[in-house]
C-alpha cells in the first residue's frame, strides 16, 4: 500500500451534518484497515467528545484531539499533551469581555469544557487548572475578524478555525501537522505515506504536510486550494469516496 496512515476530521468531514458516521462511511475504513491501512481521527474535539467515535468505529489505533493538542498512542493511552499558558487565557477571556454576544469556551485536561455560561465554576486561579485550547463562536463576522486580528497581534497563539463562525486557539506551534508530524516518527512512517481529510482551518497545515491532502465537498475555500485531491461532502459519503479513490483507485456509484 502507498498509504499507510489516514487521519480523518470530524465536524464535516467523517461525520454528516446529523453528527452520524454513514454506513458508507464505516464500510470504507473498514476496506482500508483490513488492508493494513492505519485510520486515526483527528480532531478539534476533546477526547471525551471524540471517544465514543473511535469505539463506534473499532479503532484501537491512535487519536489527534484538541487540535493537537493531545495525541493518544491509543483511544485510551495518552502519548503527549501540550497545554496552553494561563496568562493566555486569561488574556482571551478578558478579550471576550470586550464583546457582548461572544460565546467563548475552553477545554481543560480532565474533560470538563467551559464556556461563557459556567465560567463562574472556575473558582481557582487560572493557573491551577490545565488548559488545552480556547475558543470563540460568533455570527458577527465584522467582531469576529477584530477579535482574530487582536490575537494576530500577539504572536502567540496558534489561531485556526473548525467553521467559518468560530476561532479556535491553541499554544503556538500545536497543530493537527505538528501532532501528525510527531505520530509518524512514533509510528516509524513518513508524511508522504499519510492521507488527510478536512474541511477547515485547523486541516490546512495537515492537509499540505501529507502525501495526499483532501478537502471535503463542503470544505472552506482556503482548504480546497491546499489540497490535492476534492471529494464530496460530508453529507455525501466524502470520506469512503476519498478511500476508494486514493487507497484502492477506484470509484463508489453515488
Amino acid at each position: 500500500m502507498k498509504y499507510k496512515l489516514i487521519a480523518l476530521d470530524m465536524d464535516g468531514t467523517l461525520l454528516d451534518d446529523n453528527l452520524k458516521v454513514s454506513d458508507e462511511n464505516i464500510l470504507w475504513i473498514k476496506k482500508a484497515m483490513d488492508n493494513g491501512v492505519t485510520v486515526i481521527l483527528s480532531t478539534g474535539r476533546g477526547h471525551i467528545n471524540a471517544i465514543n467515535y473511535a469505539d463506534e468505529l473499532q479503532l484501537n489505533t491512535p487519536m489527534i484531539t484538541v487540535n493537537g493538542s493531545e495525541i493518544w498512542e491509543t483511544p485510551r493511552k495518552l502519548l503527549t499533551r501540550t497545554l496552553m499558558d494561563s496568562k493566555h487565557i486569561e488574556m482571551l477571556y478578558q478579550l471576550s469581555r470586550q464583546y457582548n454576544n461572544m460565546w467563548f469556551w475552553a477545554y481543560q485536561t480532565n474533560g470538563v469544557l467551559l464556556n461563557r455560561d459556567n465560567w463562574h465554576e472556575v473558582t481557582k486561579p487560572l493557573h491551577q487548572y490545565e488548559w488545552l485550547k480556547f475558543g470563540y463562536y460568533s455570527e458577527n463576522l465584522h467582531e469576529l475578524h477584530a477579535v482574530r486580528d487582536e490575537i494576530s497581534s500577539w504572536n502567540s497563539l496558534e489561531i485556526t478555525n473548525s467553521s467559518p463562525f468560530n476561532i479556535e486557539l491553541n499554544a503556538l506551534g500545536v497543530s493537527k501537522a505538528s501532532a501528525l508530524e510527531k505520530l509518524c516518527l512514533h509510528l516509524g512512517i513518513t508524511t508522504d505515506e499519510v492521507i488527510a481529510m478536512g474541511d477547515s482551518l485547523n486541516d490546512i497545515k495537515a492537509i499540505e504536510l501529507v502525501g495526499a491532502g483532501v478537502a471535503m465537498g463542503n470544505a472552506q475555500d482556503a482548504v480546497k486550494e491546499k489540497a490535492d485531491y476534492i471529494t464530496d461532502t460530508n453529507n455525501e459519503h466524502g470520506v469512503a469516496k476519498a478511500i476508494a479513490h486514493l487507497v484502492f483507485n477506484t470509484t463508489i456509484d453515488s
